[in-house]
């Protein structure tokens, strides 16, 4: 998962529309890959249809390639420590860094991409593009969260709250003049937890940073280039024919 989130309902029903994914059958001579996921709604939760769009994505680009997966879900930290020892031969929802470079194999993006800007009230729009215009503001923060170094380096006032729940709510109250997020989990809580109060807040454009969504595999194991590469081959035969798009419509309708 991200580097954003220990462990942070809105896909549509896509049973239906996977089923229709391929006709190319998993073999059975190939054991499932076994892929690990960390509480990261709507991107991967274990409450989420299908484990989340990203899990669906990557279930139907492995299933394009003739493999079949098993989905487990730990909280990150764990995640990353069972990957590391052999539990796992995979991880889905990682971001791209120097760091994971080294131990970790990473093969075509998803097509998702994590946007973190922010989040108003209606009736308080404001321009958002020269962050040195913001010292005034008071923004709303998740403790603990790796916020983009573009924010980091405006050196903005901050306000920490325990989670994007909580932040979107001081928000609701006028507690915080804006509150920094991922679009598709502000889309997720509005859609979910503040429902009824959906109309009052709204996204502001443009982001502050976008990064790739990715499943990545073991680099120190043999085995970790052969699932990349199937990866690959199967997100790249969904994209050329429009079945990813119809995933991501379903999954990350805020993209």
């Amino acid at each position: 998962m991200t580097s954003r989130r220990e462990s942070l309902v809105w896909l549509a029903a896509a049973a239906p529309a996977l089923s229709a994914l391929s006709a190319t059958p998993a073999r059975a001579a190939d054991a499932p890959v076994r892929m690990v996921a960390t509480e990261f709604p709507p991107y991967t939760g274990s409450a989420l249809p299908g484990g989340g769009v990203a899990c669906e994505i990557t279930r139907a680009a492995l299933h394009q390639a003739g493999r079949s997966m098993t989905l487990t879900f730990r909280p990150w930290a764990r995640a990353l420590l069972e990957f590391q020892r052999g539990d796992h031969d995979g991880v889905i929802g990682a971001w791209r860094s120097v760091e994971r470079e080294r131990t970790m194999r990473f093969p075509q993006p998803l097509g998702i991409l994590n946007q973190v800007g922010f989040m108003a009230r209606a009736d308080r729009r404001r321009r958002i593009d020269d962050l040195a215009a913001l010292r005034d503001l008071r923004i709303g923060v998740v403790n603990g969260y790796a916020n983009p170094p573009r924010f980091e380096a405006a050196n903005l006032p901050v306000e920490g709250a325990v989670d994007d729940l909580a932040n979107l709510r001081k928000l609701l109250a006028g507690r915080v003049d804006l509150a920094l997020i991922d679009k598709g989990v502000g889309a997720h809580l509005l859609e979910t937890h503040l429902r009824g109060s959906a109309g009052q807040l709204v996204w502001l454009e443009p982001s502050v940073s976008e990064v790739p969504l990715y499943t990545v595999f073991s680099k120190v194991r043999p085995e970790g280039e052969r699932f990349a590469v199937a990866l690959s081959r199967g997100i790249g035969d969904l994209q050329g024919s429009g079945k990813l798009a119809m995933l991501l419509q379903q999954g990350a309708r805020w993209q």
